[in-house]
C-alpha cells in the first residue's frame, strides 16, 4: 500500500500534485509519503503486539533525520552499521536503549562512540571484534552489552549480493563454531552477554527461510541455556520483501504468524530490523525528461536522473517500475531509460515499454524508498538529489539539494600548488 495515486490523470503523492513538487523543488528529487511510512512501520510492529518486542528500523535504507524522527516517535528503534549512522539516529532523538549495531567493521573510535553513548547492544559479527570491544569497554570503564550474529546457513533465495545467512558469506559467526564463541564471550571482562542475532538476507519473499533460521537458533538458545547463558534478546533481523514488479512477498501479519508459532515458550524480548518493507514503496525519484534519441538498434529517453541517484538498477540488475506522471492515452514504444553519467551501465530501465514521452515531461521511478538516496554519490561531480516529505495537502524540503560549491566544500588546495 502507498499514497502514490492519479488524479484526473495527474500524478499525486497524498494530496499534493508531484507536478507542483516538482517544480517547487526541482529535479531529480526523492519524494517520500508520510502517511505510507506511518502506515507501514505501524503495521509491521502491530503484527508482534502479543509478543515483548523492539522493531529497530534498518537506517542503512533510509537515513534522512526526518524519517528517523518519525519511526522513533512512533516507539521504535534503529539498527545501525556505523558510526555515522549512530549519530544520525542520535541526532534524531533516538533513545541508546533502543540502539543496536550491527556490521563487520566496526572500528575503535564508532565502538568507543557506542560504548559512551550506552547503546542497548552489539551485534558482533567475528572472534577478534568481541576482543576488540572488550578491550575499549575496559579501557573506558564501560559495560559492552552483546550478541553473537550468528550464521545459520539458510538460503533466503534471493539476490546474491543481499544474501547475509549462508557459510560463504563475510557475515556473522558459523553456526558450529557459536558455542565456542559464547564461552569466551562469557569469560572476558566488561562483556554482558545478552543475545543472539541472526539476518539472513534482504528482498526475501518467501516466509520459509526465516522459520528454518528461527529453528537452528532455538537449538542454539537450549545450548546457551545449559551452559547458564540468559538469551534476553533475540534478535531476527530484516529482510522482508516487496513488491517492485511482480514479486509477492508475504504481509507482516503472515510473517509475523509464522514467527510467533516458532517462538511459543521462549521468554525474551524479540528485536526486528526492518528497512526495505517500511520505506520501500514510500518514496519515488522524481526525474525529468531531457532528451528522446532513437539509433538504428535503440530508442533511448534520457533523464537527468543517473545511476549517482538510484544506483539498484545498474548494480543489481534491479527492476523499478517507471510511469508519466501526467498519464494520458498515447502509444507505447520499448525504450533505454537512461542518465547523464558517463557510463555505459548508467541506467534506469533497459528495454522497457513505456508511453511516448516528450522532453519537459516527468517521469516517476517508483519504490525508491529504500536504497536509493542513501546509495547516492557524486560520481561524475553531480550534486545529490533533493529529499521532499509530503504530509497531507503539505510538502517539505528535509534534505536541500546539493550546490556546485558543496562538492568542493572539504577539498583543499596544498600551498605547494597554489
Amino acid at each position: 500500500m502507498h499514497h502514490f495515486q492519479y488524479r484526473n490523470g495527474r500524478l499525486y503523492c497524498e494530496d499534493v500534485p508531484v507536478e507542483h513538487i516538482a517544480q517547487e523543488a526541482g529535479t531529480p528529487c526523492y519524494i517520500y509519503s508520510h502517511a505510507t511510512l506511518h502506515h507501514h512501520f505501524t503495521v509491521f510492529d502491530g503484527a508482534f503486539s502479543q509478543l515483548p518486542h523492539l522493531t529497530c528500523y534498518s537506517v542503512k535504507a533510509n537515513s534522512n533525520l526526518a524519517i528517523l524522527k518519525l519511526f522513533g516517535s512512533l516507539g521504535g528503534g534503529v539498527d545501525i552499521v556505523s558510526g555515522g549512522e549512530l549519530f544520525r539516529a542520535r541526532q534524531a532523538g533516538i533513545p541508546p536503549d533502543r540502539i543496536v549495531y550491527s556490521g563487520v567493521g566496526k572500528t575503535r573510535e564508532e565502538i568507543d562512540y557506542a560504548l559512551s553513548e550506552d547503546i542497548l547492544m552489539f551485534n558482533i559479527e567475528s572472534s577478534q571484534e568481541l576482543e576488540a570491544i572488550s578491550q575499549r569497554a575496559v579501557a573506558l570503564g564501560r559495560r559492552a552489552r552483546i550478541a553473537l550474529r550468528v550464521n545459520p546457513d539458510v538460503d533466503p533465495k534471493t539476490h546474491p549480493y543481499i544474501t547475509t545467512g549462508m557459510e560463504k558469506n563475510k557475515f556473522g559467526v558459523a553456526m558450529d563454531e557459536a558455542l565456542e564463541s559464547y564461552r569466551r564471550a562469557a569469560e572476558l571482562p566488561s562483556v554482558d552477554v545478552v543475545g543472539v542475532d541472526c539476518h539472513i538476507g534482504s528482498q526475501l519473499t518467501e516466509v520459509q527461510p526465516f522459520v528454518d533460521a528461527l529453528r537452528r537458533l532455538r537449538a542454539l538458545i537450549d545450548r546457551l541455556a545449559e551452559l547458564g547463558l540468559e538469551t534476553r534478546y533475540l534478535d531476527l533481523g530484516g529482510g522482508l520483501g516487496i513488491t517492485y514488479d511482480r514479486e509477492q512477498p508475504p504481509h507482516p501479519t503472515e510473517y509475523a504468524r509464522a514467527i510467533v508459532r516458532e517462538l511459543q515458550g521462549l521468554n525474551c524480548t524479540v528485536i526486528f530490523e526492518p528497512g526495505r518493507v517500511i520505506v520501500g514503496n514510500a518514496g519515488i525519484l522524481l526525474t525529468r525528461v531531457l532528451y528522446t534519441k532513437k539509433t538504428p538498434k535503440k530508442q533511448f529517453v534520457i533523464v537527468d536522473a543517473g545511476m549517482n541517484d538510484l544506483i539498484r538498477p545498474s548494480l543489481y540488475g534491479s527492476y523499478h517500475h517507471i510511469q508519466p506522471v501526467v498519464s494520458e492515452d498515447r502509444p507505447t514504444e520499448t525504450v533505454d531509460v537512461v542518465g547523464p553519467i558517463c557510463e555505459s551501465g548508467d541506467f534506469l530501465a533497459r528495454e522497457r515499454a513505456l508511453p511516448q514521452v516528450q522532453p519537459g515531461e516527468y517521469l516517476a521511478v517508483m519504490s525508491a524508498g529504500a536504497y536509493g538516496f542513501t546509495m547516492a554519490s557524486n560520481y561524475n561531480s553531480r550534486p545529490k538529489a533533493a529529499e521532499v516529505l509530503v504530509h497531507g495537502d503539505t510538502f517539505h524540503v528535509i534534505r536541500l539539494r546539493e550546490t556546485w560549491e558543496d562538492l568542493v566544500r572539504a577539498e583543499r588546495i596544498p600551498e605547494f600548488l597554489q
